[in-house]
């Protein structure tokens, strides 16, 4: 085998050139015209790997990130820091940086000069063409979900970081909706699998499937999938291509939603995921806690949606987490806890992603109700149902409707108690970005249960507490910083009292009475509240639970309803019962 010396392949490279980068064409003429004319080993090495390498003109300015700026103005002994460069062609690019043929000032002159990839801020990507908001008239988007749609629409790879409650689920609908996907995969956690289906149901009449264990379905349009069973159909090692199922269904677009499930890189979900993701055109993230705590967490959604920051590991960690090695035995650790230069990272990144708080938006109502459907899967549930139905159907003497609704206790009660892990998903949720939130529930079980997980940052009031330590718990969560949470019993917390440090509202179980759930809401909605307030309404679809919120719902701008006595009304209650039976 011939071993070819850079310097010589290089040269006869450089005398046959008839190409178009024009570092290489100076090469050349030096090579002609000056007798003694040497490259660098480096710069050989650059001829022999790029020579073939077509340059794309630009001929156009691109913004640049300050700190870039400043080295370009030290460097070069400018009079102040650019803002922008001019590139005039893009000869070649390496894993870190770009090979242009531009000029720093409009007083330089064209030259060849290497640009690392952080250097420049990624170009913002508009959409060139509009959308016709009124094919959705039965439930049109927001005027801030609207520039959600069209940002997701312009960019292959995007993060949609909205705050809770701004409407993420349904700006993904309407944006996959509007674009060419034709196969679309949706990944979420388990409790959002419904939600997300009759999200898609609202505005289309495409196949949307929800896969369970091992069951696909290859003719629906969304595939709606939870992180926790990605690995019955997919696989980082090699295996018979049958197992890939994911990949074989050649998706178009990926959306990943609470994506900062797949923050951490050695977690399985998250490799499998980024495994799954390299395979798919189009992928757009969405979570309204992007950085759960720290900028290593950003890092991996930042590499999905192909930021230049996320090229270099080590130079991300030590210019964003303040990392740094150390060693423990005979080995070394990186530290990345830390934070810096943060103004930077949001700059860098501010074109690839969209973060808007609730305060923000101006069209957002100032109280957003927000109902999250769920599938109750309990034996309990079926069996006590069954027995309701039962003794209800061969009782012989027609008990009135009171009655026949206190039987009902025991399935709510069960109802509540299942529902707990939900709102602790929720409560979770709201801390991490650092509020409080008021939890409303029927029954003392499942009061108990949330305070017990929550016992160090959290009060209650219910009807077992005297009326002194009732305020006791409202002053703690109001004024202690230390007190995110708030539990109550829905009739005992729900009048009278004001909790305006909390904006997020989430309701366990539902009441009977539906003046109590206006009533509850507004403990957060009140004077001296200063933001939107959002009210999360989890429901099991496939339980009583789901026919007593539609008549809630359906009801809820009748006057004697809203504000009656605390009773529950005749015509609720018949409903009611008409619906079970």
């Amino acid at each position: 085998m011939e071993i070819k010396i850079p310097e010589i392949e290089a040269r006869e490279i450089l005398l046959k050139y008839d190409g178009s980068n024009n570092q290489l064409l100076e090469w050349k003429q030096k090579f002609i015209n000056i007798k003694n004319f040497k490259l660098t080993r480096s710069q050989c090495e650059y001829v022999v790997k790029y020579n073939n390498v077509t340059p794309k003109v630009a001929r156009k300015f691109v913004d640049i990130v300050d700190s870039f700026g400043v080295k370009l103005k030290e460097s070069k002994g400018l009079d102040k820091t650019p803002k922008k460069i001019w590139i005039e062609k893009l000869l070649c690019e390496s894993d870190k940086a770009y090979h242009i043929w531009g000029k720093i000032s409009s007083t330089d002159v064209d030259k060849a000069m290497w640009v690392p990839k952080i250097g420049i801020l990624q170009e913002e990507k508009k959409l060139n063409r509009i959308i016709d908001y009124t094919t959705y008239k039965d439930r049109p988007p927001m005027e801030h979900q609207k520039v959600a749609i069209e940002k997701l629409l312009a960019n292959n790879k995007y993060i949609l970081a909205d705050d809770m409650g701004l409407g993420k689920t349904t700006s993904a609908v309407i944006a996959a909706l509007e674009s060419s996907a034709k196969k679309i995969l949706i990944v979420c956690p388990a409790t959002l699998k419904i939600n997300w289906k009759r999200e898609i149901a609202i505005y289309s009449k495409l196949k949307a499937f929800i896969v369970e264990g091992k069951k696909w379905d290859s003719d629906a349009t969304f595939i709606i999938i939870n992180y926790d069973i990605l690995k019955n159909f997919h696989t980082t090692e090699n295996v018979d291509d049958d197992f890939q199922t994911i990949i074989n269904e050649n998706f178009d677009l990926a959306i990943i939603d609470e994506a900062h499930y797949i923050q951490n890189s050695d977690a399985q979900r998250t490799q499998l995921l980024n495994d799954v993701l390299v395979t798919i055109k189009n992928v757009w993230l969405l979570t309204g806690t992007p950085i759960t705590s720290r900028p290593i967490n950003y890092y991996n959604l930042l590499k999905i949606v192909g930021s230049p920051l996320t090229l270099n590991w080590a130079s991300y960690v030590r210019r964003y987490c303040s990392g740094y090695q150390f060693r423990v035995g005979n080995r070394k650790v990186w530290n990345t806890s830390g934070s810096s230069n943060l103004d930077e990272l949001r700059e860098q990144t501010k074109n690839l992603v969209l973060r808007r708080m609730k305060t923000e938006v101006l069209d957002l109502p100032e109280k957003t109700i927000a109902p999250l459907y769920l599938e109750l899967k309990s034996a309990f549930y079926d069996d006590e149902l069954t027995e309701f139905m039962r003794i209800t159907s061969d009782k012989k003497d027609k008990e009135t409707i009171s009655v026949t609704l206190n039987r009902l206790m025991k399935i709510r009660q069960l109802i509540a108690i299942e529902k707990v892990n939900y709102t602790c998903e929720l409560i979770d949720k709201v801390i991490e970005q650092g509020r409080k939130v008021i939890v409303f529930t029927n029954f003392t079980a499942s009061l108990d249960m949330i305070h017990e997980k929550y016992k160090k940052n959290s009060v209650v009031l219910d009807g077992r507490m005297t009326k002194d330590k009732r305020q006791i718990s409202v002053d703690r969560f109001q004024e202690d910083p230390k007190i995110k949470i708030f539990i109550s019993n829905i009739k005992a917390g729900g009048v009278g009292i004001t909790l305006t440090a909390a904006e997020t509202v989430i309701m366990n179980d539902l009441s009977f009475v539906p003046a109590d759930h206006s009533q509850a809401e507004d403990r957060a909605y009140r004077y001296g509240q200063k933001n939107a307030v959002l009210v999360y309404y989890p429901i099991f679809e496939n339980t009583v639970e789901i026919i007593i919120y539609n008549i809630l719902q359906k009801k809820k701008n009748i006057i004697d309803q809203v504000m009656g006595d605390g009773e529950y009304s005749e015509s609720f209650s018949k409903e009611l019962l008409k619906g079970l039976f």
